[in-house]
């Protein structure tokens, strides 16, 4: 079957089952095109949250899925790749979070989204890059803060906000690979364009970089937005490579320039659309969150989805 094939039987199914397709950025073009609502983490938890759909086929790596299934415990959550993982979520468990809180009686964990259910069972407030900074801003100063697990946006946050997180030591393998050194170096070369640059870049936190004046810090969706409103027409991208096909879409005519070609979550290529249609077919790889861990990740969750 051919891309436009899939994608007609794929709709003919939705109807047919009550489906709804959500779709993060960096998934492939042809996945994103088939998507009812493409966001993300923070646009498609909250899409996950109030959709009255009976089935959510994810397309975005296992914690997102968790993270659906933990707000919609009364719908069947599908991901079209089992196995599509996150280094990210993986570099720290709930265990982890059980001994710091016995080290730091009264302390405060902010736990980023991509992380697993587990993890966020054990965390007091959840967040995504979209609204982290105003989560923490929103706990009282004084109180010692651990921010998991990713440290580069943690880095970003402390240093925006004034605060002193500890930080796990995790990191994002696509954005580690977006240092300070390099974002200049794109700026240099393109003297009209300005970057777009997402938190979890390794340089985000570099005072070369947060401060330069053609530079624009956001979640993937604050990008899209301001290439949309902006009147520049060049733009450096510094996040995942596959966000240009939705930024050409939403700002035809202009310009984007990936900063790195080799930015690519070869865990999100693990969703095809011919797996996006069996998932469909077949009812198959659901994701479900043990009651008693739901219970208690929907807490931080609804905390997440609360900040403005």
């Amino acid at each position: 079957m051919s891309v436009n094939e899939i994608s007609i039987r794929i709709k003919q199914l939705q109807e047919e089952k009550n489906a709804i397709i959500l779709a993060h950025y960096y998934t492939r073009p042809e996945v994103q095109d088939v998507a009812d609502y493409l966001g993300d983490s923070l646009g498609l938890s909250r899409m996950a949250a109030r959709t009255d759909a009976r089935v959510i086929v994810f397309c975005g790596v296992h914690f997102m899925a968790e993270t659906a299934s933990i707000i919609s415990p009364g719908k069947k959550v599908l991901v079209p790749a089992l196995h599509a993982g996150c280094s990210l979520a993986e570099s720290i468990t709930g265990e982890d979070l059980v001994a710091w809180r016995l080290a730091h009686p009264g302390g405060v964990v902010v736990c980023y989204v991509n992380t697993s259910a587990a993890v966020k069972a054990h965390a007091d407030y959840c967040c995504t890059s979209s609204n982290a900074t105003r989560v923490v801003e929103s706990i009282p100063a004084g109180r010692p803060v651990l921010f998991v697990p990713d440290k580069n946006l943690g880095a970003y946050i402390n240093k925006v906000t004034g605060r002193e997180m500890e930080l796990w030591d995790g990191d994002c393998c696509v954005h580690e690979r977006l240092p300070a050194a390099l974002l200049l170096e794109r700026l240099e070369e393109y003297p009209g364009a300005i970057a777009l640059v997402h938190p979890e870049s390794s340089g985000s936190s570099d005072d070369r970089v947060l401060y330069h004046p053609r530079v624009f810090i956001a979640s993937t969706a604050g990008m899209i937005d301001h290439a949309r409103r902006s009147s520049c027409r060049q733009y450096i991208v510094a996040t995942e490579l596959e966000t240009i096909h939705e930024l050409n879409k939403s700002a035809p005519g202009k310009e984007f320039i990936p900063a790195l070609r080799t930015t690519i979550c070869g865990q999100m290529k693990k969703i095809t659309i011919e797996r996006v249609l069996e998932a469909l077919e077949k009812e198959q790889f659901e994701v479900r969150v043990p009651d008693e861990t739901r219970e208690r990740a929907r807490r931080p969750i609804q905390r997440m989805l609360e900040v403005k």
